[in-house]
């Protein structure tokens, strides 16, 4: 018998938003780790709130909501509270039943902010990693660090001159070398873009008033800048001392290697244990040549303060230099770096044990989080400003990204 295709709405639902997920729904376990990490976080969402007013959103429920948003490639708060009106599955996570309305995405933002400038994105990954099902899952012995850019959402037109106290333009400089912030020639694989000014510090023009050069090319002359005009850039360097973007002040003009185009960015850094992959500690810092290496030494300290327990770490060459090597041994962590082809500074010592190629082998997996976070997440390109909020979001996308990890390996 052919069933009716009528479409009057029922006045009543007896179904709960907990009977319409399915009980093998992979978010049925990640949503399990993360409510009992936020029920650990309690006392640290007290302090950021009034005793009396008007309630906010709940902290708990705009973390879940940021983690659905980060795990489902949600790419704006806009679409995150439109989906979230019609979504079931995302209403069952955050926490909202189906008569609660969602809210408004500016209020959502600013409500947000607040979690983001407080450091809770490290103690939310952190309470997750000592989930009862997530420790035992984690290696305490053998550890791989990495970093990576994240491109920061303020473009090349941005990059200004400094204004110097009196509002004079900044001093003329000898360009720097081009591995600028690479101290010491160490090899590193990222290097400093080209930085340095040459006759002054470079102008943005318009074109209101033209001259023409020797080869006939239309110059601008200095002017007001507005938005998409005509510049000519050519012969010009920028450097990070001289220049800043009026967009995002904290980020910072680099070039990965040689033959890769300069761009505003910042850089992350991740240490993951060599057991699963989890990323256990991470940072985000200006980028430089050095950074990943004071960022390693930051992440130990972090991982485990004070400790004399001997722990491995795995990285690429480029943090194979004499002064990390050293501190990491001052610091009972042997270094299982890949050694350069010459001048390494890591020995026979290190390299003829059976763990450093098992070290070499599992290092790489350092590099997943990095893909997951450029490709589902959000960290190829921030639409966020300043150093901390763009910290707490890479932070949040670590953490999401070893909740994504936890239902393959639970039902193992």
């Amino acid at each position: 018998m052919r069933g009716s295709d009528s479409q009057s709405g029922s006045l009543f639902s007896y179904v709960s938003l907990e009977e319409r997920i399915p009980t093998r729904h992979p978010l049925r376990q990640i949503k399990t780790v993360v409510d009992a990490a936020l029920a650990d976080l309690d006392s640290e969402f007290a302090p950021l709130y009034a005793a009396g007013g008007r309630p906010s959103i709940a902290p708990e429920r705009l973390l879940r909501a940021t983690l659905v948003q980060i795990l489902f490639s949600i790419r704006s708060e806009t679409q995150l509270m439109e989906q979230m009106a019609y979504n079931l599955l995302f209403r069952w996570f955050v926490g909202l039943s189906i008569d609660e309305p969602v809210w408004v995405p500016t209020v959502f933002t600013k409500n947000r902010d607040r979690l983001l400038n407080a450091d809770i994105a490290k103690k939310l990954m952190a309470a997750i990693l000592a989930h009862d099902k997530v420790a035992p899952l984690l290696s305490d012995d053998h550890f791989s660090v990495d970093g990576t850019l994240v491109e920061a959402w303020a473009s090349f037109k941005s990059f200004k001159p400094k204004a110097a106290s009196d509002g004079a333009e900044p001093p003329d400089g000898d360009p720097l070398p081009v591995d600028a912030g690479n101290a010491g020639g160490t090899g590193t694989n990222e290097t400093a873009a080209e930085t340095g000014t040459a006759g002054g510090a470079s102008r943005m023009t318009t074109t209101d008033t033209t001259a023409t050069n020797e080869i006939g090319r239309v110059m601008a002359e200095p002017c007001q800048i507005g938005r998409n005009v005509e510049r000519d850039w050519r012969g010009q360097k920028w450097s990070n001392t001289t220049h800043a973007s009026v967009t995002d002040p904290d980020a910072r003009l680099y070039r990965k290697a040689k033959g890769k185009p300069a761009q505003l960015c910042y850089m992350g850094h991740a240490l993951t244990e060599n057991r699963n992959g989890f990323v256990v500690e991470t940072t985000l810092t200006h980028a430089d040549g050095t950074a990943e290496r004071r960022a390693a030494i930051a992440m130990l300290d972090a991982l485990d303060p004070g400790s004399t327990r001997r722990i491995t770490l795995g990285a690429d060459k480029g943090y194979d230099a004499a002064e990390f090597v050293a501190e990491l041994r001052a610091m009972c962590v042997t270094p299982h770096i890949a050694a350069k082809a010459k001048g390494s500074t890591v020995d026979g010592r290190t390299t003829r044990h059976a763990g450093y190629a098992v070290s070499q082998r599992k290092r790489k997996l350092v590099e997943e989080p990095f893909g997951w976070g450029k490709t589902v997440g959000p960290i190829r390109k921030t639409m966020l400003r300043g150093i901390e909020r763009v910290c707490a979001q890479f932070t949040l996308t670590m953490a999401a990204y070893n909740l994504a990890k936890l239902p393959r390996l639970l039902a193992a």
